[in-house]
């Protein structure tokens, strides 16, 4: 539901065993936090890793420029690859991938880049290291290092990270139990419209997020966010830009400290039109925080067509991902007209009970 890069946080160790299921949201911090004593020398080396961290941060969040999001797992990128034709070999992997981060210039949009952990260790096909290819590029490599649900406290030592948060059974009761439409349907299952129950679902998911990060001592000038827009049905006509970009600036308001550097937003499913139609309403006005993009679907969709995993099409394809990479570079700055976008780039891509 959300996620968090570059995240930070202090010495503390929870407990297993008291994520029990249908437990209470929140417990004091006595029960759940263990501290661990520490000497003079290790609180130097955590305060060298705080300010490289905030440094890494800032320069993820610089102007005109946002995350490759190309952290796909292997059975994720194998449906993208299958959507072309292509078997779901590591071959065919490894060539994409190569595509994408050797793009002529990405970095002039592109500032961060998530991996999967294949990727991490992997080469291009000319042998060169992909992490190294995104250095040359100015393109900090991240990492999504999530394997399942465990405790939140961990000491990150690479550049960045990328975290996934999942709502806790009693949270998304409390939430079904008490936002219902007028006809007593739970939010789950409300129309495909209604903006106003998206916005106050996210305000409680987000409430609960930053509780427990301040609860875990996460330090919010070196972390980035990477939540959802606050955007109508799939299935609704009405796309309603002004809304949607007024609604999410309203949640961020509410919700999100003016510490944070950056909000990253995925694209959800929108078209890549929509979703940088939404960024570029956002940005019309200055913001606290740096207003920007984390997409995977939405800066490759096109890509990836455009390829059809034919060598000769390479540079076509990195064309149409370098197009999509400034059409989204453009909204970060307040300055996307949205002209010129092919019918292709229109289509959304909203997939039911969708599993990253």
């Amino acid at each position: 539901m959300a996620s968090a890069s570059l995240l930070k946080s202090s010495p503390t160790v929870l407990d297993k065993s008291e994520f029990v299921k249908g437990q209470s949201l929140r417990q004091s911090s006595e029960s759940v936090v263990r501290c661990h004593p520490t000497n003079a020398t290790s609180l130097t080396v955590r305060a060298s890793y705080a300010d490289e961290l905030v440094n890494t941060a800032k320069t993820v969040a610089s102007p005109g420029r946002g995350i490759l999001a190309m952290d796909e797992s292997n059975a994720t990128c194998g449906k993208r690859l299958a959507s072309i034709g292509l078997e779901n070999t590591e071959a065919n992997r490894q060539a994409y991938r190569t595509l994408l981060v050797t793009a002529p210039g990405l970095g002039q949009y592109i500032s961060g880049a998530i991996l999967f952990e294949e990727t991490l260790y992997q080469s291009n096909v000319d042998g060169r290291k992909i992490v190294d290819v995104l250095v040359e590029q100015n393109i900090v490599p991240g990492i999504k290092v999530d394997k399942g649900l465990v405790p939140l406290a961990v000491q990150m030592m690479s550049h960045g990270a990328k975290v996934l948060t999942a709502l806790p059974p009693a949270l998304l009761h409390t939430i079904n139990r008490e936002h219902v439409l007028p006809n007593g349907v739970p939010w789950c299952a409300f129309p495909t419209d209604h903006l106003h129950w998206t916005f106050e679902v996210a305000q409680k998911v987000w409430a609960e997020v930053f509780f427990y990060l301040a609860e875990n001592n996460v330090m919010f000038v070196g972390i980035l966010l990477k939540p959802s827009m606050v955007t109508p049905g799939a299935e609704c006509k009405d796309r309603a830009t002004q809304q949607v970009a007024d609604y999410t600036l309203s949640l961020l308001q509410r919700r999100i400290p003016p510490a944070v550097p950056g909000i990253m937003f995925l694209s959800g499913g929108q078209s890549e039109v929509e979703a940088t139609l939404n960024l570029n309403a956002m940005n019309q006005a200055p913001n606290p925080w740096h207003v920007s993009f984390s997409y995977a679907r939405a800066l490759q969709n096109t890509c990836l067509k455009t390829w059809g995993g034919q060598p000769e099409n390479v540079k076509a394809a990195q064309d149409a991902l370098l197009i999509r990479a400034k059409a989204n570079s453009l909204p970060q700055l307040g300055k996307y007209t949205g002209e010129g976008e092919s019918d292709e780039a229109k289509e959304g891509m909203f997939v039911e009970g969708y599993v990253y």
